[in-house]
């Protein structure tokens, strides 16, 4: 692992390979609070038949009603899309950490602009992960993110 990868991360890319090993999209999240993580979650678009359920998405939902999320940080180890990026800015998450973006530009400016800090660590482990994915599932890869 990267020294550059703190726990959460590790948390997050845990929830990718999980993702992965249900047959889905290897993509992770966690939400930390006070030195902790309140929430976790993993793409489950293929396995749930669902196109909503994002690693962030599904994240937030197994965090459950937590009242304020402004002293939260959200860890993900892909770029958040323009989906995900606008579920941080509606719950008034003000830190994101990213594994990577080299495989998925997402929605940084806009994060940026809306005064989201966006932190991305560009870990190996991730991208290599995602691009993996991506060779071998161009498909499924292009409908998560509405290119098809």
């Amino acid at each position: 692992m990267n020294p550059a990868t703190d726990r959460f991360m590790t948390a997050a890319i845990i929830e990718a390979k999980t993702g992965h090993d249900e047959g889905g999209i290897p993509i992770g999240a966690v939400l930390v609070r006070d030195g902790k993580i309140i929430g976790s979650g993993h793409n489950r678009r293929i396995q749930e038949n669902d196109p909503i359920i994002h690693a962030e998405i599904d994240c937030l939902r197994n965090a459950g009603r937590i009242g304020s999320y402004k002293d939260t940080t959200l860890y993900s180890t892909l770029m958040p899309c323009y989906l995900c990026a606008g579920a941080v800015v509606q719950f008034g998450i003000r830190r994101v950490v990213v594994g990577e973006s080299r495989n998925f530009a997402g929605a940084k400016e806009f994060l940026i602009s809306m005064g989201v800090e966006v932190t991305d660590l560009d870990l190996d482990e991730c991208a290599d992960m995602m691009a993996e994915f991506i060779k071998n599932n161009p498909e499924l890869w292009n409908e998560d993110i509405g290119e098809l």
